[in-house]
């Protein structure tokens, strides 16, 4: 069988990107509000790489967060 990437996981971060620009659309939340949701998830991933056995997984999902700030995918900047 071929290798099938983290299939649960796209689908999960796409329907959060979806919903964050969504609710940024409608005025719900602001762009700042969003931008720190996703500081905040890198932030506590990070933490919990210092004490979980699970720490590149951590530190991975952190610097994609941060991937994403960086490249502006999840807030449509104006």
């Amino acid at each position: 069988m071929d290798y099938v990437p983290d299939v649960a996981g796209n689908a999960a971060l796409a329907i959060c990107e979806s919903l964050l620009l969504a609710l940024n659309d409608h005025n719900i939340l602001p762009e700042k509000e969003i931008v720190g949701i996703i500081k905040d998830a890198a932030a506590a991933h990070l933490d919990a790489s210092a004490n979980d056995d699970q720490a590149e997984m951590h530190k991975a999902v952190a610097a994609l967060l941060n991937r994403i700030l960086a490249g502006g995918n999840s807030v449509r900047r104006k």
